[in-house]
């Protein structure tokens, strides 16, 4: 059974979860890298908005999607993160290449998470076209970038972390 800190799980009853104090990893792919810098800068700025430093948000670029977890679990493992935002687009083509990859990466991402007790942001698109990532990271008519929606939940999952508590084993 976990403790949970009543008076801090308030807190997490609003969208408007305060960063003050967290570090903050954002891990993105390098391909469809307009799509990327858009969902990039929307997280970073949100972060900021909520009270996350600047120096406190911790920038990774990898090759593609594939990389995103072993790159996420690597960041935590080489210091202190509060929670890891994953940032890819992947746009289906003509093979199953789209399907085995959305597959591991989504799995992948799973896996680190829960081994490392780091939240991790499954922030990767998976459109079936250009114009449908386009309409996600901020580019297209509707103008709304999920890249803010991911960083809200970064804040929101390690404010959750922190109020929670596991319960430690005893070693015999």
């Amino acid at each position: 059974m976990c403790s949970i800190k009543k008076q801090s799980l308030a807190a997490l009853q609003t969208r408007q979860a305060d960063g003050t104090g967290l570090r903050v990893a954002i891990v993105h792919a390098k391909w469809n890298a307009e799509i990327i810098d858009a969902l990039v800068a929307g997280c970073q700025q949100e972060l900021q908005r909520a009270g996350v430093a600047a120096e406190d948000i911790v920038v990774v670029p990898v090759s593609g999607a594939y990389e995103l977890p072993f790159a996420a679990k690597r960041v935590i493992h080489s210091g202190s993160v509060d929670a890891v935002v994953c940032i890819g687009c992947l746009i289906k083509g003509d093979t199953m290449h789209f399907e085995y990859i959305c597959e591991a990466v989504s799995q992948g991402i799973m896996q680190v998470q829960l081994s490392t007790d780091v939240p991790v942001m499954f922030g990767v698109l998976t459109c079936l076209n250009e114009q449908q990532a386009k309409d996600r990271c901020g580019l297209g008519d509707s103008g709304h970038n999920h890249g803010v929606e991911w960083a809200q939940t970064a804040i929101e999952m390690a404010r959750l972390k922190q109020c929670t508590e596991l319960p430690t084993t005893a070693t015999p």
